[in-house]
């Protein structure tokens, strides 16, 4: 496997930074994620934007244009041969010399076999728990993971899968998710605030749009007892139900239709965008 560091690919295993960086020193850094199937990179327009827009809100010095990016993750793709993966591009605030200051940052890309959720999973659905937490910064997908991590302990003692988020009684986001509900009249909600707009979200949204209502808007905790079905989306995880929140059992329990069916248009909009990108090189 390789890897790509600062301008030069290397094998994987060479691809480490100097523990004066900021991300090390500070935990000051952006992330981003996509899958790559059947060796394509999927929506990776809409994952270039979040990533240049995180890269600027924080202050980042020294990313490569947009083109040349995407160059190199074609050719990393390329050569480590994987039709399926995920691919990680981490940006980080540099090698400081005070250890505070921001300079021109260390950019990385690798790529690693994909962590899915298990058939049990997806078929039964999963326990979740809340904490009391918002994430600084939250429109930045940075790589400050420290309460999400954390709370790991927590979320495994008490058989949980994944811990939501909520402050002043409002519902924002999984450490690595986002968060939806179906409501008892059909309508699809979601967070509009305090979160990082997904990807996956942002395909959801675009596919429940023909299928039901949908809204935008604070959801709270007492939302969440009325709900008919809740789910979490993410690059890896699409659509996960989940059937019960703390002690709280969701609807009847069970997984239910609308996440169901809104699996099926994400599995249909990769389709298309694999089939797309090919005929753009058939071409």
């Amino acid at each position: 496997m390789e890897a790509y560091l600062n301008h030069k690919f290397v094998p994987l295993e060479l691809a480490t930074l100097h523990v004066s960086d900021l991300a090390i020193q500070r935990g000051y850094g952006i992330f981003d994620f996509f899958r790559v199937k059947e060796f394509v990179p999927l929506f990776l327009d809409s994952y270039l934007d979040r990533f240049y827009r995180s890269s600027s809100i924080m202050g980042l010095q020294g990313v490569m244009d947009r083109e040349s990016l995407r160059a190199v993750i074609h050719e990393l793709i390329r050569r480590n041969a994987m039709p399926d993966a995920g691919m990680k591009l981490i940006f980080t605030g540099g090698y400081s010399p005070d250890a505070y200051q921001p300079v021109e940052g260390n950019f990385l890309i690798s790529e690693h076999a994909l962590v899915l959720p298990t058939p049990a999973q997806v078929e039964k659905g999963i326990k979740v728990i809340t904490h009391p937490y918002r994430r600084d910064i939250p429109e930045v997908k940075t790589i400050n993971y420290i309460m999400g991590v954390w709370l790991q302990k927590k979320v495994k003692e008490a058989g949980a899968a994944d811990v939501l988020y909520h402050q002043d009684n409002e519902v924002s986001e999984f450490p690595r998710c986002n968060f939806f509900m179906v409501t008892r009249d059909g309508a699809l909600i979601t967070p509009k605030q305090h979160i990082l707009h997904g990807i996956t979200r942002m395909n959801v949204l675009k596919a429940a749009a023909n299928l039901m209502k949908v809204e935008e808007r604070p959801v709270t905790l007492d939302d969440l007892s009325k709900a008919q079905e809740v789910f979490l989306t993410s690059t890896t995880k699409r659509i996960l139900p989940i059937v019960q929140i703390d002690s709280q059992v969701v609807g009847d329990g069970k997984p239910g239709p609308v996440a169901e069916k809104l699996y099926k248009c994400l599995e249909d909009l990769e389709l298309h965008e694999v089939e797309r990108a090919k005929s753009f090189i058939a071409g």
